[in-house]
């Protein structure tokens, strides 16, 4: 496939093949010839946009491949890197791929055991950190006996009097690679052409719900399928306006800053700390912007608040509009027309209301929204259609490069993930799960013979989604097969199905749902703090603390509706009948989610059988111990007693 784009600044047309028979680095190259003083990345710095263009992106990469080469670094080494989004961090791991070696993303937050499990899952001898907190991190596994040969760092700031060998700044890495370079002047082309189309782009890691993260190698080709299939399908096209502040870990963000970011020649921008990502993103009014349904129902928590603090007549006129566009969407939702009167209210309503907020929120330029990684709450998906902006669904793995399937702007329903991507085959197996066959799926989990047989079979991917496809083939994932159980009295179900639904309400951050093997269905639920925060302020509830407002009368009551409204669409047979309002959240540094919020449930279940074992054994409160893990590492415990509540 080709597609052609003006290039505004040679004034001319130029033809931009999307074939996947090249690299990334080679794109770059390319994008530098055509593009070179065009903005590449903006990074905002002390309130200031910086900006990149595409010719000083390439000579930074190559001067980093260069550097990290006379270092010692190639072929199949890897590159741990740890921070958050950073440009530097982004061009070292497009620089390890120019060397043909691994740029292994690890979550910023990550505790030294699951850096130590990387890093002795592979050979990596260097590392790329972002600030002094993960420089720290990467000497105390070094003081272990990790055997790290260089730590490359972006921010200097505190490690000024660090003399640790092999210890090195991002500045005088540039400075011997840009040495190197110029003594060779045949080696710049060299690096170019190096990597190969079949050769690591990235190395990154499946979720790891049921054990160890499983190491996942995808290639140029890979991605570049991913992104052809992902433009074909109208998730993106040339020249969006991106704000890169997804976790680089997460084969996501490099799909879309790194793969179709370069791909495509999009303009990425890079928040100045995760804390202000929503300021940025009203700075940035991107043109795509992914995140995921938690992130939705944040920001739409941040709207109602807004307006809960506001005068009366805007109140009201919120209030008018807001529901004349719900009733709008939830009709076309149904495939019916909106009436003349709730078009004319959009009309008026745009101007006085949904304008506004949009500005507010930087997304008034948004043409492609999305969500994916679990189901979004109707009300939330409803609001932002009806607020104007077209969100979508998209469906997608680690082991497919992140793309597989996508909702259509018109095509929207609540219960599917839309249709295959162009590229992208699909089909059901005998047991009802997902499998796909695409260019963009990954040739095997690394050094994992076993994981790699059962995960691949003639070419198709074996997802471990059960599912199935509607006539008019949209696709509806239910969740995990391997997560399919059965109650008792054989009633077959998915927890995740059940947790998701619930997690539609604002105030239900986390849920495990209970009952396999037993006669009914229980949960453990974790609130939200923020919207159950700040709804028990305004009814003049006070608290202490999370524990303390967990177990409010009036918090209990706010849970038991959620869970009421969960069971009025469940067959009786799958109705929750008790949950317990845990007295903390879910943390991935307990063990009891992953990085990415999904739920271990062996650990869960382990750790809080005595709840399950109350739950089910009769009792009206019962007394829980939980480990907690703080911030520096210790760990501790605290003490609650828990009412069990009856549905």
């Amino acid at each position: 496939m080709q597609s052609t784009e003006t290039n505004a600044a040679k004034g001319s047309n130029t033809t931009w093949d999307m074939g996947t028979d090249t690299t990334l680095i080679h794109i770059l190259a390319r994008n530098a010839e055509l593009l070179g003083n065009r903005v590449a990345m903006r990074e905002k710095h002390l309130g200031i946009w910086q900006e990149i263009t595409w010719s000083q992106m390439l000579d930074t990469t190559l001067a980093c491949a260069a550097g990290m080469e006379s270092l010692g670094f190639s072929a199949e080494d890897a590159l741990l890197v740890l921070g958050d989004n950073r440009p530097r961090l982004y061009m070292g791991m497009l620089a390890a791929g120019v060397l043909g070696g691994y740029a292994m993303p690890v979550y910023s937050t990550a505790t030294p055991d699951e850096i130590r499990h990387f890093m002795h899952e592979t050979h990596v001898r260097f590392v790329l950190a972002e600030d002094q907190e993960q420089v720290d991190k990467v000497l105390d596994l070094g003081d272990q006996g990790a055997t790290i040969k260089n730590i490359i760092y972006d921010e200097p700031r505190g490690l000024t009097n660090y003399s640790n060998p092999g210890l090195i700044s991002w500045e005088k890495l540039q400075a011997i690679g840009a040495d190197r370079l110029r003594a060779e002047p045949k080696l710049r082309n060299a690096l170019i052409e190096r990597a190969l189309p079949d050769g690591p782009a990235v190395f990154v890691h499946s979720s790891g719900t049921t054990g160890k993260p499983k190491g996942v190698v995808l290639s140029h080709r890979n991605f570049l399928a991913g992104v052809r299939n992902a433009h074909r399908g109208g998730a993106f096209t040339f020249g969006e306006t991106i704000l890169a502040y997804l976790p680089m870990a997460w084969v996501g963000d490099f799909a879309i800053t790194v793969g179709a970011g370069v791909a495509l020649h999009f303009t990425i921008n890079i928040p100045e700390r995760q804390e202000t990502v929503l300021h940025d993103l009203r700075e940035v009014a991107p043109t795509f912007y992914l995140a995921a349904p938690r992130s939705w129902d944040n920001m739409l928590t941040t709207i109602q608040v807004r307006m809960e603090d506001s005068t009366p007549l805007k109140k009201w006129l919120y209030d008018v509009f807001m529901n004349s566009a719900l009733a709008s969407e939830r009709r076309k939702l149904e495939g019916k027309q909106p009436s003349l009167t709730e078009r004319l209210m959009r009309q008026l309503g745009e101007w006085l209301i949904f304008g506004p907020i949009k500005d507010q929120l930087g997304l008034t330029r948004l043409r492609g929204a999305f969500t994916g990684g679990e189901a979004i709450g109707e009300d939330t998906f409803v609001f932002y259609r009806a607020l104007g902006v077209k969100l979508r669904q998209f469906y997608g793995q680690t082991e497919s490069s992140a793309f597989t399937a996508l909702q259509d702007t018109e095509e929207v329903r609540l219960h599917t993930v839309g249709k295959p991507l162009p590229g992208v085959e699909v089909k059901i197996g005998d047991n009802g799960e997902v499998l796909i066959r695409s260019g963009s799926v990954f040739s095997g989990y690394y050094k994992l013979e076993n994981a790699t047989r059962e995960a691949l079979e003639d070419g198709w991917l074996h997802t471990g989604d059960a599912g199935y496809i509607e006539p008019d083939g949209h696709m509806v994932v239910l969740g995990r097969l391997s997560e399919v159980v059965y109650t008792s009295k054989g009633e077959r179900y998915i927890p995740n199905y059940i947790e998701n639904r619930l997690k539609f309400s604002p105030y239900i951050k986390d849920v495990a749902v209970l009952g396999s093997g037993r006669d009914t269905l229980a949960a453990i639920i974790c609130i939200d703090m923020e919207p159950v925060g700040h709804w028990a302020e305004v009814r003049g509830i006070s608290y202490m603390s999370y524990a303390d407002l967990s177990q409010k009368p009036e918090v209990i009551e706010l849970v038991t509706a959620a869970v009421k409204r969960v069971n009025s669409i469940l067959p009786d047979g799958l109705k929750l009948h008790h949950f317990v309002s845990l007295h903390k959240e879910f943390d991935p540094d307990d063990g009891e989610v992953t990085r990415t919020r999904k739920l271990r449930r062996n650990v869960v279940e382990e750790r809080y059988a005595p709840i399950i074992d109350a739950i089910y054994g009769g009792q009206q409160t019962v007394t829980m111990k939980a480990q907690i893990t703080y911030e520096s590492g210790e760990v501790g415990t605290i003490e609650r007693q828990l009412s069990v509540q009856e549905i």
